[in-house]
């Protein structure tokens, strides 16, 4: 089992608005690009990736679905208490 993984994200208040960027991304735009226009998280700024973490530091729900992604998969929105996230794993 991976003990750690990197991955990226796009964090975003409603699901609309996840949906939309899920379509763009779909239609070939960038991850790492949206996520410097459109995410409200600080990671924004580096593409949205949160760098490298262990089971037990993301919230519940995100971190199930990261730890399920393989390299490069990107997942559907994934609602949280901050709102609601599209992850990109990244090792």
């Amino acid at each position: 089992m991976v003990n750690k993984i990197q991955c990226a994200h796009i964090l975003v208040e409603k699901q609309n608005q996840a949906l939309k960027i899920m379509e763009r991304i779909r239609k070939g735009e960038k991850f790492g690009k949206l996520a410097r226009e459109l995410s409200l998280c600080p990671s924004a700024k580096r593409e949205g990736n949160l760098g490298y973490f262990g089971r037990g530091q993301m919230v519940n729900e995100f971190e199930s679905t990261a730890f399920k992604l393989q390299v490069a998969e990107i997942s559907d929105p994934v609602k949280t208490k901050f709102g609601y996230h599209i992850i990109k794993r990244l090792s």
